[in-house]
């Protein structure tokens, strides 16, 4: 689906790669409607952007099923209509072992990153299902199909995306809602910022420690709005996602073995 004249919802608008979305889907001629938490944030995305009604942010917390479902309405209220969704927020864990995690990290990493995507999708589709032509991308993540110690439960969110986007897509088949998943690798962002975990287990440290090269977001946004244009059915983001994509099917455990071997030194 060509994004020009076509109003996307996104969240995660206010930071990252969600911020990249909202400036990249503009430039190519769409209209926004940037969902986060933060006011601050969202805010900062209008400044930059500088789009008038062409963008317009939503408060939202997106595990409150009752918000969310207030979002198709407010979306189409402010441009008229609603073509696209994508699911860009997430947050990650503490990289702990899974014997150290707490349940309150687990609930909220499970309730961001899956039953957000989740609601959101069940909120917006039944208005997609009624435009000529709609698109949804829901972000998964490399550790979305292969494990990263320290990420146990993050990962486990981002394989039930994975799946949840994967079944969605075979439903639609025949509707005129294309469905991409995306599977980023280490990105330049401040992840472990907004998910409220401390320096020590900083998510750019522990790419920076490993010598992962780093994507930046705006390389990632590009990269995904490209696939919602093409109507990918997957879309790896980064150098590492792809590499270890084909390792991982060629291995399954000798990958799992090269991401332990690199990523160990955050467990102690």
């Amino acid at each position: 689906m060509k994004v020009s004249g076509k109003t996307i919802a996104v969240t995660g608008g206010g930071n990252g790669i969600g911020r990249q979305l909202v400036l990249g889907l503009l430039a190519r001629g769409a209209r926004v409607a940037a969902i986060d938490m933060s006011e601050a944030a969202l805010q900062e995305t209008v400044s930059i952007a500088a789009a008038g009604d062409k963008l317009s942010t939503h408060i939202a917390n997106i595990t409150d099923r009752t918000a969310v479902e207030a979002l198709p309405e407010a979306t189409i209220s402010a441009h008229g209509q609603v073509d696209g969704l994508i699911n860009c927020a997430g947050i990650i864990q503490p990289f702990v072992k899974l014997n150290e995690l707490e349940y309150d990290a687990i609930d909220r990493v499970m309730n961001v990153n899956f039953f957000g995507t989740l609601y959101m999708t069940k909120a917006f589709l039944p208005y997609l299902l009624k435009r000529p032509a709609a698109h949804i991308v829901n972000v998964s993540s490399m550790g979305g199909f292969l494990p990263v110690p320290g990420q146990t439960i993050y990962g486990t969110s981002k394989a039930a995306v994975k799946l949840l986007t994967e079944g969605l897509n075979s439903e639609l088949t025949e509707t005129n809602v294309r469905v991409s998943v995306v599977f980023p690798g280490a990105i330049h962002t401040d992840i472990s910022v907004h998910s409220g975990i401390q320096a020590a287990g900083d998510a750019k440290q522990a790419a920076e420690q490993s010598k992962i090269k780093m994507t930046e977001p705006s390389v990632a946004a590009a990269l995904m709005l490209d696939g919602v244009e093409s109507d990918a059915y997957r879309v790896l983001v980064g150098p590492d996602a792809k590499a270890m994509d084909r390792l991982s099917r060629l291995s399954p455990k000798f990958a799992a073995g090269v991401i332990y071997k690199n990523m160990r030194s955050l467990l102690g």
